[in-house]
């Protein structure tokens, strides 16, 4: 298989939110030949402005393009670009190749590999962890599932857009991979915001409590960021709540299909999601001014989450 550079493909890409917006623009910046779709057109101006191509619809886009990319919000959106009529399976030539980003459940990557293979279409799952400020940097990790030669052959896409990039396995085990590390991402971040409550209640200064937490070894990478920016208290969504709840939908979703108990995901995400009803567009770390909130008294109002059932298991 062919590697898949600037000068041998011609791109298409799906969906330009926060995301999706910035791949687009480190593939553009690093010579790719790129049309892009989103069901926003004025999402597209700033690609077009930088010489991108805005295609009318999915099909135009997937008749003239080598390799197809997408980052969606959720699976509904996923089914809907490549499995419609006016979908991407539907214009796609055979040998086109795939590259879904979304985060998605397993079974639905693995049915897209599926789907795309009848059609002669080679399909990677390539799931992303990283936030805005990666992509912009370039240093995104990224976690794909498939065809080992076709992993092989997209590096050249991956190296532009990534620092590391893994093959976990089969179909489906990239967007597997994905809720492993949001499961870590949105527990590790309520934690974070209960020690955080708990050292300002003891008498901590809040400036050196989080400079010092920024230094040990005990917070990931992931969190740091956060950190420095909830010392200014800036929650703009860099990683947006409702983005982080739908990830702990998904992950508590596969764990009941499993029989897996998720105490502890699930108590962050009922954080989640009662923060989340506040109704603002803010960053998943909002979590912490509300445990913060909390415990002064400043929202005084009982419990700051509502126990729920567990999640059902399946059968």
């Amino acid at each position: 298989m062919k590697r898949l550079t600037a000068n041998q493909v011609k791109l298409g890409f799906i969906g330009l939110g926060n995301m999706g917006s910035r791949i687009a623009e480190r593939l553009l910046d690093h010579g790719y030949q790129l049309e892009v779709y989103d069901l926003d057109p004025a999402k597209a101006k700033n690609i077009a402005a930088r010489g991108g191509a805005v295609a009318k619809n999915i099909v135009e886009l997937a008749r003239t393009a080598d390799v197809v990319l997408s980052c969606l919000t959720n699976d509904e959106a996923v089914r809907s670009v490549y499995t419609g009529v006016d979908g991407v399976f539907a214009g796609a030539r055979p040998g086109t190749v795939v590259l879904e980003m979304s985060t998605i459940p397993p079974e639905t990557s693995r049915e897209l590999h599926r789907l795309g293979a009848r059609v002669g279409i080679d399909v990677l799952d390539v799931a992303i962890s990283g936030s805005t400020p990666a992509v912009e940097q370039g240093t995104l990790t990224l976690l794909a599932g498939g065809n080992p030669d076709l992993f092989a052959a997209a590096e050249p896409i991956f190296q532009a857009i990534a620092r590391q990039y893994f093959l976990l396995g089969g179909p489906g085990s990239g967007t597997a991979m994905k809720l492993v590390v949001n499961t870590l991402l949105g527990v590790g971040m309520q934690a974070i915001a209960e020690g955080v409550a708990l050292g300002e209640k003891i008498g901590l200064d809040r400036g050196c409590l989080l400079e010092v937490l920024s230094r040990t070894a005990v917070v990931a990478p992931a969190h740091i960021g956060k950190l420095a920016r909830v010392a200014i208290n800036d929650y703009s969504p860099q990683f947006p709540l409702r983005l982080m709840n739908k990830d702990f939908e998904l992950i508590l979703r596969a764990a009941a299909k499993e029989h897996i108990p998720m105490p502890a995901t699930e108590a962050a995400f009922n954080v989640n999601s009662q923060e989340l009803a506040g109704g603002d567009d803010e960053d998943f770390s909002a979590v912490l001014r509300r445990m913060e909130e909390e415990v002064t008294g400043a929202t005084n109002q009982g419990p700051v989450w509502t126990p729920v059932e567990p999640a059902k298991k399946a059968g």
